[in-house]
């Protein structure tokens, strides 16, 4: 590795929760709702331009606990929202519960939604500046994201296995200070998140034996100067 990638970087942009970079200049985090006026400003001196929000339209909204962030302070950075998953698609429940939730349905994942998955990495090549992916919890639909990255980044499985690790310990400790959303979700107990994440770093190893990054992308309509684009951003000079 050229140190491009660490699965150890987070940031720390006021408000910001599950934030951490990817590779090079690109990012991932949970709901840019939860970032502060300041964390925003942080988030510009940083050099994000583009932040893209990977939700469906409905959990797109104000919570009353989010923090108040004048429009202004918004108005420089671009927000794309660009959805990984139709949740209403007829197997989407079938295969993925109320939502997606372990590696081991990442690959059913990317071929439900193949063309949706590709079209992020075509607005991260065109997005300018520093970019930050985002879902709602910073886990899964983010997770797929940025294992694709650092695989085209040149990062090995432990090391993404490991950035896994640390998107659900960081969502489970928001959990465990401001409570969690549903029950589908909730706060596990160090011994309880240790059993789980034993069995979804194991799946996660199986997806990426067999997870070809740029044969998919470049399958589903992402042009070699797109791709190009995307390395540039991971600070990647050419393939890996």
């Amino acid at each position: 590795m050229d140190g491009t990638t660490s699965a150890h970087q987070d940031v720390h942009w006021d408000g910001a929760v599950n934030a951490w970079r990817i590779a090079g200049g690109v990012y991932r985090m949970g709901r840019h709702e939860w970032v502060t006026e300041s964390g925003w400003q942080q988030m510009y001196d940083d050099g994000v331009r583009t932040v893209i929000d990977l939700r469906a339209s409905r959990e797109r909204r104000q919570r009353d606990t989010d923090p108040e962030v004048p429009d202004e302070a918004k108005a420089r950075i671009d927000v794309v929202h660009c959805p990984t998953e139709d949740p209403d698609h007829r197997d989407f429940s079938v295969l993925f519960g109320p939502y997606l939730k372990d590696p081991a349905q990442y690959g059913d994942y990317l071929e439900l939604f193949a063309d949706r998955i590709a079209a992020v990495f075509k607005v991260i090549a065109a997005s300018p500046g520093k970019v930050v992916v985002h879902c709602s919890a910073g886990r899964d639909r983010s997770g797929v994201i940025a294992v694709m990255l650092q695989r085209l980044a040149g990062a090995g499985d432990e090391e993404i296995v490991q950035g896994y690790e640390l998107a659900a310990r960081g969502i489970n400790e928001r959990h465990r200070t401001h409570g969690a959303p549903h029950a589908h979700d909730p706060y596990l107990s160090e011994v309880d998140l240790g059993a789980v994440l034993a069995g979804r770093r194991e799946s996660l190893r199986v997806f990426l034996a067999s997870l070809d990054v740029v044969r998919f992308l470049s399958a589903h309509g992402v042009s070699d100067p797109e791709l190009e684009a995307v390395r540039a951003k991971l600070g990647v000079a050419g393939p890996s």
